[in-house]
């Protein structure tokens, strides 16, 4: 049992990081690059954000559950590989209800963000939310590394 929950706590870690990664790597630039429409490409994007956040979230807590029901111990939430996934799920839950959030009201009072003035403040406001956006992704990212190389370290120090 203890090798199943040990599994389940990698796959959701790595279906969480190769969620991020493809999103980061292939989809977002892809849409960019080929659709004609800066609006459409955001809309796509928008979209798999939000179903990656969510899948995130769900993956980090069958992580934190799996961890907690192989060790029987609530402590082992706070091991450098447990605190790593719990940073990533709250800068992703900072990301999807807040700078997400904000990023999609901003595009409905735009229209367009394609159309809109270079100068406006509203456009400026939705880049800034998108630095950060990009900011938190990246903070999730490089967490999820940090887990994935400490759970390895785990595993080493107990064979």
């Amino acid at each position: 049992m203890s090798t199943l929950l040990r599994t389940i706590e990698f796959l959701g870690l790595s279906v969480w990081l190769g969620s991020d990664v493809f999103l980061s790597f292939v989809v977002a630039p892809g849409a960019f690059r080929i659709l004609g429409s800066r609006d459409q490409a955001g809309a796509i994007v928008g979209y798999s954000l939000s179903a990656m956040h969510i899948g995130g979230i769900i993956c980090g807590c069958v992580f934190l559950l799996a961890r907690v029901m192989r060790t029987k111990a609530f402590a082992s939430l706070a091991s450098p590989a447990a605190l790593c996934v719990v940073l990533m799920a709250v800068l992703t839950a900072i990301s999807q209800y807040t700078v997400s959030a904000k990023m999609a009201a901003l595009r409905v009072q735009m229209g367009s963000i394609q159309e809109t003035a270079a100068d406006s403040p509203m456009l400026a406001e939705f880049s800034r939310l998108h630095r950060i956006s990009v900011s938190l992704e990246s903070g999730v990212l490089l967490a999820g590394i940090a887990a994935m190389y400490l759970m390895a370290r785990e595993l080493t120090t107990w064979t």
